[in-house]
């Protein structure tokens, strides 16, 4: 169990929450991080008197370290402040809830100081899930998945022999455009793209759950999660979000983890594993649920889904330009640059025209992902011209 922490991305939605947890296992945090929140970044500081913080924004570090000039915290900032929050000498585990892949470096830097992870950034096994697994295995360090979905298969998964699993079927809501049709799509607004029906997440993962992009990202993280082959996981559309994912075996057996859509649940058991603790958080009433269905996700509508799983199956540098060229596009139609229809035809524009590179190493993919921005931004100034 996590006796003391550092949590990247203190102050979005999973860190948030992941305090709250904290707050409930008495957790003792040592180190938090945020992008520029320094004003909840300072709150959080004050509250949980942790050792050390940091500050992607270098001006806002250095704000936020003069407003804590009374405390006994060290505050640093941008990416070295990061390597030297998650490698801090007193932390066990590292949860890492930034977003995109600005929590590659520092999670591969916490595993190789020996702390153990708990995976709330898909990006990091996206783009580097080869190099990420290795230092794993290397550092004996365990990556714990903080996704409902991805901590539902690993509930499933344990105790079983990997010979018998058939099949890893990951659950997705549908977002808030389940049912649209292509043509439907291209008039979405923002306000109903952030209107997710289920859950409370930040702007881009719940753009990413619009897309079903996030879906697709869940499939390539748990290739390399559980070592599972592209052909043996499923995506399973289920509105009522109480199934969070499932396990068939080749008996024919279906194990399903089932839980309320309360993000603390997952949060909570990657923090403790092995061990269950009492919590006050969701429970589901089967009074209320009484129906599950299930369907099976429209090619046609969520074609972010589909690009993602043809990176995943080509492999190489192709993850690495599909996620840069997602995060970019996201990004504008957040700004309201492009509509919600753009997005997925930006990302399989700059993923056309890509050149795979097979065996990326680290500082590859660190470039790769810099240059599919380049040509993501390119790609849509040629189109507005």
């Amino acid at each position: 169990m996590t006796r003391n922490l550092v949590i990247l991305g203190s102050t979005g939605s999973i860190g948030t929450q992941a305090l709250e947890v904290c707050d409930n296992l008495n957790i003792n945090v040592v180190g938090l991080s945020a992008a520029n929140s320094i004003d909840l970044l300072e709150r959080q500081t004050r509250k949980y008197k942790p050792l050390i913080v940091s500050v992607m924004d270098h001006d806002k570090g250095k704000e936020l370290k003069i407003r804590l000039k009374d405390t006994n915290t060290k505050v640093v900032w941008g990416i070295e402040g990061m390597v030297e929050l998650v490698t801090t000498q007193e932390a066990d585990t590292v949860l890492t809830s930034v977003v995109g892949i600005a929590g590659l470096i520092p999670t591969m830097k916490a595993i190789e100081a020996g702390k153990n992870i708990a995976l709330a950034n898909k990006e990091t096994l996206v783009t580097a899930g080869k190099l990420v697994m290795e230092a794993a295995r290397k550092n004996n360090v365990d990556i714990l998945p903080v996704d409902s979905e991805h901590m539902a298969l690993f509930q499933c998964l344990w105790g079983n022999r990997a010979e018998d699993v058939e099949k890893l079927i990951l659950t997705a809501s549908g977002g808030p455009f389940r049912g649209y049709t292509k043509e439907q799509l291209e008039h979405v607004s923002l306000e109903q793209t952030l209107n997710h029906p289920n859950w409370s997440m930040g702007n881009k993962i719940t753009v990413d759950s619009a897309t079903m992009m996030n879906k697709g990202l869940e499939v390539i993280e748990a290739q390399w999660l559980f070592d599972t082959d592209l052909s043996k996981i499923e995506v399973l559309v289920h509105p009522q979000s109480i199934i969070h994912s499932m396990v068939s075996f080749r008996d024919g057996s279906i194990m399903a983890q089932i839980g309320a859509p309360d993000m603390r649940i997952p949060i909570q058991l990657a923090l403790t594993w092995p061990e269950r603790c009492n919590n006050s958080f969701g429970r589901v009433d089967f009074d209320i649920t009484k129906t599950l269905t299930f369907e099976k996700p429209d090619p046609n509508v969520f074609k972010c889904l589909y690009l993602a799983m043809t990176a995943a199956e080509v492999g190489g540098s192709l993850p690495v330009v599909m996620n840069a060229a997602n995060e970019v596009a996201v990004s504008l139609f957040l700004n309201e640059k492009i509509s919600f229809i753009q997005i997925m035809e930006l990302i399989e524009t700059v993923m056309t025209e890509h050149n795979v590179s097979i065996n990326p190493s680290l500082n590859d993919i660190i470039e790769i992902d810099k240059l599919a921005r380049e040509e993501t931004m390119k790609t849509f100034e040629k189109s507005n011209q």
